[in-house]
């Protein structure tokens, strides 16, 4: 009998391999940003949420840039090759997705933190709140 799992077989595992793989390009989980963050981090974090839930939370060391604000003229701070790293509230928000699109169509080298604000909490890692 097959289930709701099964009944699609699996990819073969060299295309399995080719997507697994793929997804590090575009996202990096709550624990790495942390450990990076920790260790003195070689990226911007971008809180693409609201000032006004910014300031009630947010990671500690992350920038409050609102998605429909990210532009050219304000992202002309940092060097081209900057890398950045997106979040918002969490699983049940796309707000992440959307700045990471904006900033892709910028040229700059962009992933999400999967997760968000969700995935950090249940991580067991703080926030700070306040203007930054």
């Amino acid at each position: 009998m097959k289930t709701a799992v099964t009944a699609i077989p699996c990819a073969p595992s060299d295309l399995a391999r080719e997507h697994f793989a793929a997804e590090f390009s575009f996202e990096t989980d709550c624990w790495d940003v942390h450990d990076s963050l920790e260790k003195g981090a070689d990226f911007v974090l971008l809180d693409v949420r609201s000032p006004e839930l910014y300031a009630k939370g947010h990671v500690p060391g992350a920038i409050n840039l609102p998605h429909r604000k990210i532009i050219g003229s304000k992202m002309a701070q940092w060097p081209p090759e900057t890398v950045f790293v997106t979040y918002c509230a969490g699983p049940h928000c796309n707000g992440a997705a959307r700045g990471a699109l904006r900033l892709a169509e910028l040229g700059r080298p962009v992933k999400i933190m999967a997760g968000g604000i969700t995935g950090w909490l249940d991580e067991g890692f703080v926030l700070v709140s306040g203007e930054g």
